[in-house]
This record gives structure tokens, C-alpha cells and sequence, in this order.
């Protein structure tokens, strides 16, 4: 159950009206790295987690739901940097009324740049946020990440926030408003906590790599293939023991052209620096299916199942309803 608190988690603020900036900052508004993106995410992800990590459902329903937050105050920054747009654009019976919102010509310029170019957001919003991004695509249901693993959706909003973060940052280099500047630098630092969040909870689960249930092959785990001319860089990624343990390390196939042919298109390959056999995969692969299937089975408990408890205070998900009066 949401509900809306009048209240802005951070208290917006804006020296002035700067239309150019509003409309770049519309990229954190519906654009692909935006809050909304980021609210949705989390939001869509955090179903499929209730059942076998309802700790990570709290998680997730939670920074989803700060998220939200975040596009409120975005939406409020924006609406305040268009400050007087929407009455002058109503004010029909003046041949130019934008002259008032300008600094002389070249301000006039800028503005009329901006409806001709992204014509939804001047033109058609009157002055508020429109669900686009700075160049007016309309935000897509395809920046939603949501693959089912929370191994792998974890990693997935890791590098969302990483992307959201750098956004906030080049935003910040286009304006000099201090005010502006302070609620970016929130918006920025809430996604470093964040990123910090999901890495703690990706730890939690153990173990976690690679992401799903199925092992690697060996024979292709530990290969690295010089696919580039020239001056060779070599380092952590492609020599020496690597994130392995001990007594394994990376096989760096120099002239990749010859291996392919000498091992009949990797069928052949006999691997390097690998200690894990073919039948120690496929045990690990049985124990890892055991295990992700019975932490989803183990909170079923019937055919018959309700989200919530009233009042929910725990964690799980009852799995079996009050049928009395059903």
C-alpha cells in the first residue's frame, strides 16, 4: 500500500527559471537511466524475490519506493526551472509573452531552440515534466531490467546506479544555480548508497558466481584470446592467478587463429591453469538446482497462498490464507 507524503525527502530549491537546463535534466525525469527507470526496476524485480528472499523484497520495495522519491523531486526542480513558462504560454493575447522569461535575444533564442527541438515539452506540457527523456523519447518499458535471478538482477542495478550517478554528475557541470546543485548532489549520492546497498545484499547470498545455477565449462573459464594487433596489454584480466584460487590461473592464447583450427573449433581444447573436471560441474550444477529450487518451494507450503498478513509484521509471505470466511 503506497501513500503520498507532502513532505520532499530532500527540499528542492531553484535561484531561478533556466528552461535549457530543465529540459536536459528531463533525462533523470523518463530517460533510460532516470528515477522512474530506477523505481520500476526495483519495483518489478522485488516480486519474484518474496518468496525465497523476502529480506530482499523488503530491500527492494523499499529503494524502489525512495526512488519514486527521487522522480517527485526531480519533476519539482524541473517544474520550478520552467518557473512562469506555463502562465506566459496561456497568455494568448501578448504577440511574444517568453520576452519576460528571457535575457534578451539570445535567451529568447535558446527557449524558442528548445520548442522547436523537443516541441512535447514546451509546447505540448505547458510548463511541467513530460515521461521523456532530454531529447523527448518517450520513456520505454525496455529500460526495465528484471531477469527472474537475484544474482544477477543485483548486479544489474549495481551498474544502473553506477550510470545514474555519472548521470547526476555530468548534469551538474550545465549549471551554476547552487540550489540546483545541492538537489543533485542529494539525487547523486543517494545512488553511490544505493550501489552500496545491493552489493551488501549480493553478498548475502552465497554463493553467487557465476550468476544463476549452471557452472561454467571448464574448458573455456580461464581462456583469454588476443583478438587485437599490435601492443598487447596484460594484466589481472588475462595473466597470473586471476580471481581463481590458488593453483589455477589464466590461459592467454596469443594467436587465437591457430588454437581454433589446432583445437577443431574448441571441441578439442584441453584447458589450462583448471583444476575443475566436467563431472565436478555437473555435481555442482545438481547441488545448485537443489538449492535455488527448494529456497522457492520451502515458503510454499500449499496450493493456496496470500501476499500479505494484517498486520504484516514479518518479513515472509503467509503461504497459507485465513479460509474461515472464505
Amino acid at each position: 500500500m503506497f501513500y503520498h507524503v507532502k513532505e520532499l525527502q530532500f527540499n528542492a530549491r531553484v535561484s531561478g527559471p533556466d528552461p535549457k537546463f530543465a529540459a536536459l535534466l528531463l533525462e533523470q525525469f523518463g530517460g533510460a537511466n532516470g528515477e522512474l527507470a530506477a523505481a520500476m526496476r526495483y519495483f518489478t524485480q522485488a516480486f519474484s524475490t518474496r518468496k525465497p528472499y523476502p529480506d530482499k523484497y523488503d530491500m527492494l520495495m523499499d529503494i524502489a519506493t525512495e526512488e519514486f522519491s527521487h522522480l517527485e523531486i526531480v519533476g519539482a526542480t524541473i517544474t520550478m526551472l520552467l518557473d512562469g513558462v506555463n502562465g506566459e504560454l496561456k497568455n494568448a493575447a501578448e504577440a511574444c509573452p517568453l520576452n519576460k522569461l528571457t535575457k534578451g535575444k539570445a535567451g529568447k533564442e535558446e527557449v524558442l531552440h528548445e520548442a522547436l527541438t523537443n516541441p512535447l515539452f514546451l509546447i505540448q506540457s505547458g510548463g511541467g515534466p513530460t515521461l521523456t527523456n532530454s531529447q523527448g523519447v518517450p520513456f520505454s518499458g525496455s529500460y526495465i531490467d528484471a531477469n527472474g535471478d537475484l544474482t544477477v538482477d543485483l548486479r544489474s542495478d549495481m551498474a544502473a546506479e553506477a550510470r545514474a550517478k555519472i548521470t547526476y554528475e555530468y548534469l551538474m557541470k550545465f549549471t551554476d544555480d547552487p540550489l540546483v546543485h545541492d538537489s543533485l548532489r542529494f539525487l547523486m549520492t543517494r545512488e553511490i548508497a544505493h550501489f552500496q546497498m545491493f552489493g551488501a545484499a549480493l553478498d548475502t547470498i552465497q554463493p553467487n558466481f557465476p550468476m544463476g545455477v549452471l557452472q561454467g565449462d571448464p574448458r573455456h573459464t580461464h581462456t583469454y584470446f588476443n583478438l587485437s594487433n599490435g601492443a598487447d596489454a596484460r594484466g589481472p584480466w588475462n595473466e597470473g592467478q586471476g580471481p581463481w584460487d590458488e593453483g589455477e590461473s589464466w590461459e592467454y592464447v596469443k594467436e587465437p587463429l591457430k588454437h581454433v583450427i589446432d583445437t577443431d573449433g574448441e571441441i578439442n581444447h584441453e584447458p589450462k591453469g583448471v583444476k575443475t573436471t566436467q563431472e565436478q560441474v555437473a555435481a555442482k550444477n545438481k547441488e545448485m538446482s537443489k538449492k535455488r529450487s527448494e529456497e522457492v518451494k520451502s515458503k510454499t507450503a500449499s496450493a493456496l497462498a496470500q501476499w500479505s498478513s494484517y498486520p504484516q509484521d514479518k518479513l515472509e509471505s503467509p503461504m497459507k490464507p485465513d479460509t474461515s470466511r472464505v
